[in-house]
């Protein structure tokens, strides 16, 4: 990276109140920039953040979802003339001291993402079943369809070049974002690399909300995201890699 680049490092959180202190005071020892978007937290969270002066915070009124935290993002880093983002989530599964490995090796992609299973770590969490299993379906669904070699097509610790992000009509606000993501970088040819992380689940119980904690529901909810996406992608004019064929430019 040039030391003349100004990278965002942006967290969503919806409330997260035991854990966005130490979090925040992680990433600062890493950072120079953070972003929080509040995504209509109601357990405290805000009056946390209302009393840091060494954060700029975006506040969602009401709960919009995963998806709409990070459009706030995307749309902040090129309004403020960032040449990248960072983003991590704030329970606990992101280490902070990860983020400058995201930032050196966005100077050889368009699109940085983090895999918990390139690589396996001391002390990895054993993954709840029906997550993994839903995990490696889309993942493998995805590098059909669309020519990547992505082994984890999920993980919200990501580093995106600015000029990628221009690229990109991101419109999904809940947990299939990521699927509109991928089609979105297929279809605009951007390279993409993938980067080792920890598997770290803190919290096992955590909740999707309502009927996405039903695992077929929210299967089901990823492929029409993902059918979508695709049928949007080619009523524009654009294209994405037909199965097993390499009609874009893409990079695994």
């Amino acid at each position: 990276m040039a030391s003349r680049e100004k990278w965002l490092v942006a967290i969503p959180i919806f409330n997260e109140v035991d854990f966005v202190d130490q979090i925040l005071d992680e990433v600062l020892q890493y950072a120079l920039h953070i972003l929080v978007i509040d995504d209509g937290s109601s357990d405290g969270t805000a009056d946390v953040l209302s009393r840091r002066s060494d954060i700029t915070v975006i506040t969602h009124r009401e709960n919009r979802g995963y998806g709409a935290a990070l459009q706030s993002a995307f749309e902040y880093t090129i309004d403020e003339g960032f040449d990248g983002i960072v983003t991590m989530d704030c329970d606990g599964q992101h280490q902070p001291k990860r983020i400058p490995r995201f930032i050196e090796a966005a100077s050889a992609a368009d699109i940085v993402s983090g895999s918990r299973y390139l690589k396996k770590y001391d002390g990895d969490s054993e993954p709840p079943a029906e997550r993994m299993s839903i995990n490696r379906r889309i993942t493998g669904e995805l590098n059909q369809r669309l020519g990547f070699e992505l082994t984890d097509a999920f993980c919200g610790f990501k580093a995106y070049r600015t000029d990628a992000l221009k690229q990109l009509r991101i419109t999904d606000n809940g947990y299939a974002m990521p699927l509109q993501l991928w089609v979105e970088a297929s279809a605009a040819g951007l390279s993409v690399i993938e980067v080792p992380v920890p598997l770290i689940y803190l919290d096992l119980e955590r909740s999707f909300g309502g009927s996405l904690d039903h695992a077929e529901t929210r299967l089901a909810y990823y492929n029409r995201v993902l059918e979508e996406t695709i049928r949007s992608v080619e009523e524009s004019g654009r294209c994405v890699p037909a199965e097993n064929d390499r009609l874009c430019k893409t990079s695994g």
